[in-house]
């Protein structure tokens, strides 16, 4: 599983979902991201996330495939 660190944004305390997805290299596109969640395939901290568009912020992790994301705050 390879482990990827997200920093969110100076300025912002959260990002949406499947945008995180696509930053982090987890899927294509945020339309990809969205179909990943849609399909129950994307867990946030150990739970099934259904909103394709929930606030996600630093501290949580993200699974899908093959990926770990961990977000972290603003350097």
């Amino acid at each position: 599983m390879e482990q990827v660190d997200f920093e969110l944004e100076p300025g912002h305390d959260f990002i949406e979902l499947n945008q995180l997805l696509k930053l982090a290299g987890a899927c294509e596109s945020g339309g990809a991201g969205k179909a990943l969640v849609s399909m129950g395939a994307v867990r946030v901290d150990g739970v099934v996330e259904s909103r394709r568009t929930c606030k996600i912020r630093a501290g949580q992790r993200i699974r899908v495939g093959g990926f770990d994301i961990r977000v972290l705050p603003p350097a």
